[in-house]
C-alpha cells in the first residue's frame, strides 16, 4: 500500500494550508493509500545548532544520521523514510517559508554527509524514488506570487530532494487573506485532490 506522509507547517488550524493538506491526503486514502499528517505547530522540534554531529560518518547504505537531539525530528524522519509519498505544506512570511518550516527543513542537515574537513555537503540520497508535492499561500495573487514569491517553492522543493522525492506536483494558493476564517474555493480542492491522487499512485 502506498503511503503518503503530509508536513503541515502553518500556524492556522484549519487555515488555507490544512485544508488543502486535508483535500489531498482524503483523495489519497479515497484512490487506496495510506496517509500520516505531521502539524509542525504541535511538535516538539528543537532547533538546529549547526553542531554537525549528524553530518558524518558516510556509511553505504545510509539514509540518514542521528541528531543529537531526541525529539519528534527523529520519528518524523522515520515516517518520511518509509513513505512513498510527502506533501510540504506551509504559508509564505516574509518571501518565504515561515519558521515552522524552516526549523524543520533546517534539522534534514541528518540527510547529507559533510564533515568539517569538507567543503561541501553531499546529499546521502542519491536516487529519488518518492513523489513529493509543495504547497504554499500568501495574500498575493497566485498568477504574480509564482514569479516575485518563488522562495518558498525552491526552498521545500529542496528538502524534498534531500529526503528523496521528486517534485511531481506544485500548487500555490494566492488571495488567502481576505477573510479570518477563508475556505478553499471549489477550484481549489480540486487541485489538492487531484495532486493527493497523483501522491497515491504506484
Amino acid at each position: 500500500m502506498t503511503k503518503i506522509v503530509a508536513i503541515m507547517g502553518s500556524y492556522r488550524r484549519d487555515g488555507i494550508v490544512e485544508q488543502a493538506v486535508d483535500a489531498m491526503l482524503d483523495s489519497a486514502i479515497e484512490a487506496g493509500a495510506e496517509a500520516e499528517k505531521f502539524v509542525l505547530a504541535d511538535e516538539s522540534i528543537e532547533f538546529c545548532t549547526n553542531c554537525r554531529k549528524c553530518t558524518g560518518p558516510e556509511l553505504p547504505g545510509m539514509r540518514r544520521a542521528d541528531c543529537i537531539f531526541d525529539d519528534r525530528m527523529h520519528d518524523i524522519c522515520e515516517a518520511i523514510d518509509d513513505a512513498d509519498g510527502i506533501i510540504l505544506a506551509a504559508p509564505i512570511n516574509f518571501f518565504s517559508v515561515n519558521a515552522l518550516m524552516k526549523r524543520f527543513i533546517e534539522r534534514l542537515l541528518v540527510y547529507v554527509y559533510w564533515p568539517w574537513e569538507k567543503p561541501m555537503p553531499k546529499p546521502r540520497i542519491s536516487k529519488l524514488d518518492k513523489k513529493a508535492v509543495v504547497m504554499t499561500s500568501s495574500a498575493c495573487p497566485a498568477f504574480l506570487g509564482r514569479w516575485v514569491l518563488p522562495n518558498a517553492t525552491s526552498v521545500m522543493k529542496g528538502a524534498a530532494k534531500l529526503v528523496g522525492a521528486k517534485v511531481v506536483r506544485k500548487l500555490y494558493f494566492g488571495m488567502v487573506c481576505k477573510e479570518e476564517h477563508q475556505r478553499l474555493s471549489s477550484a481549489q480542492v480540486s487541485k489538492a485532490q487531484k495532486a493527493g491522487r497523483l501522491l497515491a499512485r504506484n
